[in-house]
């Protein structure tokens, strides 16, 4: 008896409309994850083009389809603004015009924004809309302090937040806490909901790319001295990423006596943090870089002894911790579901907001070099086999084709 033949996979290449309510590139954030899915979905032969903002960099090899720029605010800052309104109708506008252009296979938003928007194309188109979820609107605008809970408009962006998860037709969601979320507080149907960590490009941010003499001309370079250990920190400089934290952390180290320097990475607010680093006595064992272009972050980051995350949100990605972990780092962490799914049993942990326990979880690693080598090994060997580009991919890809069968 002959059997059945097994159906050949669909290979055809896709095209696919990301939209990105966002100064896309900047070194920052979501924008790392828009980059690398690009990159590799382009690898395995499929079109992408990028619909964002006027404003950001041009990467090379990406296809990024801007808006024309306001007539009237030419120049703004990383995060939330009332501008944005302005700037999102312009989206719409240039997101329409390019899907008429592309015809694309798919609609692939990212943020609530590009989920909305991507929701109105492609209802007009009739093609399928992808969801990248980096984790709850209310819940962030509450984080950045633009949101009340208690207040009025709490329940009306709630009520937004519920109608832009009800547009698309799959979630890829940045942790398996924000699968739990949508499932729970915004009933969600599981079988919509693909959990797609943030993943690691191992071979760019690898230790062993940096010599010790390359590292000896970018700590001259920076002004940090020879005999201090380096505690390393990459990302937006923000309250809610708990740089107040770090900067409190940095006084308490050196009231307990000890010899460390601090290498900040990062924007906005430099001078802002700078003046409150010198508040509190401590800015000259802290370096505040200003912006670090992705390109540069592995050869900045090569220079950490110890790395740092002290973001206490509990519905936001925490990407930059992969980049640590692929750098072979020892990371500190206030202790969150996001940071506990990374990092599992090898992050040091602290009580969410607790900057005494942070310290105190700095200050151990500091006189435990064995313990540091044995814990930045293990994390790069998870950041290789567990949040792998790769195969983060085909899992995009399947969820691309699922949709369109």
């Amino acid at each position: 008896m002959s059997k059945t033949p097994r159906p050949k996979p669909d290979t055809t290449p896709l095209r696919i409309l990301m939209i990105a309510p966002t100064s896309f590139f900047s070194d920052y954030g979501g924008h790392i994850r828009i980059l690398e899915e690009t990159r590799h979905l382009q690898q395995a032969g499929h079109q992408v083009a990028i619909v964002t903002y006027y404003k950001g960099d041009n990467m090379p090899g990406l296809d990024i389809r801007r808006t024309a720029p306001l007539p009237w605010h030419t120049d703004y800052e990383v995060g939330s603004s009332r501008h944005k309104i302005a700037f999102d109708v312009y989206l719409t506008v240039q997101a329409l015009i390019e899907a008429q252009r592309l015809q694309p296979h798919i609609i692939h938003g990212h943020m609530h924004e590009g989920a909305l928007i991507g929701g109105l194309v492609s209802r007009l188109r009739r093609t399928p809309l992808v969801f990248d979820f980096q984790g709850s609107l209310t819940g962030e605008m509450v984080d950045h302090h633009f949101l009340n809970p208690d207040g009025p408009i709490y329940p009306w962006a709630y009520r937004l937040e519920s109608l832009i998860c009800r547009l698309p037709h799959a979630f890829l969601t940045s942790s398996l806490r924000a699968a739990r979320l949508l499932e729970d507080e915004f009933h969600i149907p599981a079988q919509r909901l693909h959990p797609l960590p943030d993943c690691a490009d191992t071979a760019r941010f690898d230790p062993l790319r940096f010599t010790a003499d390359d590292k000896w001309q970018l700590r001259q370079r920076l002004g940090i001295p020879a005999d201090r250990l380096i505690i390393a920190y990459l990302g937006l400089l923000t309250d809610y990423q708990g740089i107040p934290h770090l900067i409190d952390a940095a006084a308490n180290l050196l009231a307990a006596g000890e010899n460390v320097h601090f290498l900040i990475m990062g924007y906005p607010d430099v001078a802002r943090y700078t003046q409150m680093a010198q508040q509190k006595g401590v800015a000259d064992h802290m370096t505040f870089t200003g912006k670090v272009e992705y390109r540069d972050a592995p050869y900045f980051l090569s220079l950490g002894d110890i790395a740092v995350a002290p973001k206490v949100s509990a519905t936001e990605g925490s990407g930059k911790v992969l980049n640590y972990m692929a750098m072979a780092q020892p990371i500190v962490a206030y202790d969150t579901a996001v940071h506990r799914e990374y990092l599992a049993d090898l992050g040091v942990y602290a009580a969410a907001g607790d900057v005494a326990a942070f310290t105190a979880a700095i200050q151990q690693l500091l006189h435990d070099a064995p313990r540091r080598a044995q814990l930045g090994l293990a994390l790069r060997q998870r950041a290789a086999t567990v949040y792998s580009w790769q195969r983060a991919t085909e899992h995009i890809i399947d969820v691309y084709r699922r949709l369109l069968t």
